[in-house]
């Protein structure tokens, strides 16, 4: 076998292994929670940054033309 194949199978029995164990698979679940929190907070914030630009970019325009 080849150092790929072998390392290839001793990640899958790693990952079943983990898999079976039930604190493997409440880690992963955690982890699933926390990946989904983590791409709602920069959904909401790459929105609140549109949002916030946008602002500014009113506010600057208004002071510019306030001169």
């Amino acid at each position: 076998m080849s150092p790929i194949s072998v390392a290839t199978h001793a990640v899958i029995r790693t990952i079943a292994r983990v898999l079976r164990e039930r604190r493997g698979a409440t880690a992963i679940e955690y982890g699933l929670i926390i990946a989904l929190v983590v791409i709602a907070m920069i959904a909401g914030l790459t929105a609140l940054a549109d949002t916030t630009t946008g602002m500014w970019g009113n506010v600057n325009s208004k002071v510019a033309n306030a001169r």
